[in-house]
């Protein structure tokens, strides 16, 4: 039986037209152990690199980390890597959309300093 404005099909095994009905991906404790180690790890090499010198490269070394930290967490903790293309394509829109922000940011920063060299 039919919803008002909700179509069903019996020949849509992959739950193409209503995506948010799919089935549940049940995580394991192991994946998500080897999560929370990877998060570790990436945190440690953080703490690693700040006591390095390494000029300029330090903030973007920071970033890149916390990036993929960050991808690591919507990927498994908030499920988005068993979600439907268009969720991801959503999420990765938004960090297209963080990384021109940043790289905007930067480029103004930097070219502040450009009479002064």
């Amino acid at each position: 039986m039919a919803h008002a404005g909700i179509h069903t099909d019996a020949n849509d095994p992959l739950n193409v037209t209503n995506p948010e009905h799919a089935q549940h991906h049940i995580v394991t404790p192991l994946q998500y152990t080897f999560v929370y180690l990877t998060l570790l790890v990436c945190t440690g090499i953080t703490a690693g690199a700040a006591y390095v010198d390494l000029g300029w490269a330090n903030p973007v070394i920071a970033l890149a980390i916390a990036c993929f930290k960050a991808v690591i967490v919507i990927l498994f903790f908030m499920h988005v890597a068993y979600q439907s293309r268009l969720i991801k394509m959503t999420i990765g829109a938004g960090f297209f959309i963080f990384l021109v922000l940043v790289t905007m940011t930067m480029t103004d920063y930097i070219s502040r300093a450009w009479g002064l060299w």
